[in-house]
């Protein structure tokens, strides 16, 4: 098994082992907007390349106006950063106490930064059994337990569970009642944006929700992600950041993103097309269960032959890569997460797959 805080994405290294350019590869490992950045962002970040003789706005002004103007959340509620991941390190550090849970499986970096911060980490881990459906009744039970601060993904990564707005609002009312700090990372909930926390967190306190640009608008190269809290939590998170962190590049093609409504009805509209199609093409497939996703990836359960690292082993020479899912807690090497891409790359997935899992074993080459 890999060391368990690797991550997809990793087309440099894989490239690099096949003595081939990364753009040669297909990469479902990551979960990327499949239309890439929106139209404006080349040419508004190549038009202010003279801006980069000045240091970055530290306080992301322009960047935070246009997520207000999106959100309906006044700026003193936002705080921007270098990619949502800075802010899951920083939380531990300015926030009371010693004990975090995560619901999981879930995206490594929380227990990890927890542990780096001297917390403890636990977990409550959800089942594949019952499509990973998270008990009220449980998770009220291991709050009362201690916990200081609890992390949640909304839409949940792998798994692409969806927990509906009401839901979130009793978990939030738990977690208060407990004493609980909730961090609701809703990296991918610009693809069910009704179904975002975002305005009952900033108004009631006692949280914070974490947002990405890098997926939804396809700029992970700049790492640019932020948060919406109270003002309270965001002038501490805004004391403790790095000076400059979000630099300029990132704060121009954020805004630049941001402005185009079109593209972001575009992405939802297409996202949920190609899921759709694509969730089929592997429910037709031998051995394999796609479990429903709210969210621009799909989790997949084999239920025969293969093991998801030899399935990933015999793809990759195939110049396809996809997420490994062994090393999340709670899953073990039955299970990998697929992106959605494009239909015609979606389509080459499926018969890549169909021709792997149709042979009388996959390739043992070794890869990274």
């Amino acid at each position: 098994m890999r060391e368990m805080f690797d991550h997809g994405g990793t087309v440099f290294a894989i490239a690099r082992s096949l003595g081939i350019p990364p753009e040669e590869l297909l990469d479902f490992s990551a979960n990327i907007n499949p239309l890439g950045p929106a139209p404006g962002v080349r040419e508004a970040v190549c038009s202010s390349f003279h801006r980069l003789v000045h240091y970055p706005d530290r306080e992301c002004f322009e960047l935070r106006r246009a997520l207000s103007g999106l959100h309906g959340v006044d700026m003193a509620h936002i705080v921007a950063a270098n990619g949502s991941t800075e802010l899951i390190y920083l939380l531990p550090r300015i926030l009371p106490g010693g004990k975090g849970l995560t619901i999981a499986p879930a995206f490594s970096e929380y227990a990890r930064a927890l542990e780096r911060a001297g917390w403890e980490a636990d977990s409550l881990i959800l089942s594949p059994r019952d499509g990973f459906s998270l008990s009220l009744e449980r998770l009220a039970a291991r709050l009362a337990e201690g916990c200081d601060l609890l992390f949640l993904c909304n839409p949940a990564n792998p798994t692409g569970a969806l927990l509906p707005l009401p839901m979130v609002e009793e978990i939030h009312r738990l977690c208060r009642d407990t004493g609980t700090f909730l961090v609701l990372d809703e990296a991918f909930m610009d693809f069910r944006e009704e179904e975002s926390a975002k305005k009952m967190i900033c108004e009631r306190g006692g949280g914070i929700v974490l947002r990405s640009m890098t997926k939804f608008y396809a700029i992970p190269g700049l790492r640019l992600g932020y948060a919406m809290a109270s003002a309270e939590v965001i002038r501490r998170c805004s004391g403790l950041l790095e000076p400059w962190s979000v630099n300029t590049a990132a704060q121009i093609a954020g805004v630049a993103s941001l402005a185009d409504a079109g593209y972001r009805d575009r992405t939802v509209r297409t996202v949920a097309a190609e899921r759709d199609a694509l969730a089929a093409g592997l429910a037709a497939l031998p051995g394999l269960h796609p479990f429903p996703s709210a969210a621009n990836y799909l989790l997949v359960e084999m239920r025969a032959g293969t093991t998801a690292a030899e399935l990933r082993s015999a793809l990759i020479p195939k110049g396809v890569v996809i997420r490994d899912c062994s090393n999340y807690q709670g899953l073990d090497g039955r299970f990998f997460r697929v992106a959605v891409r494009s239909s015609g790359e979606n389509r080459r997935l499926l018969t890549e797959l169909a021709a792997v899992l149709g042979r009388s074993g996959p390739s043992s080459r070794s890869v990274p």
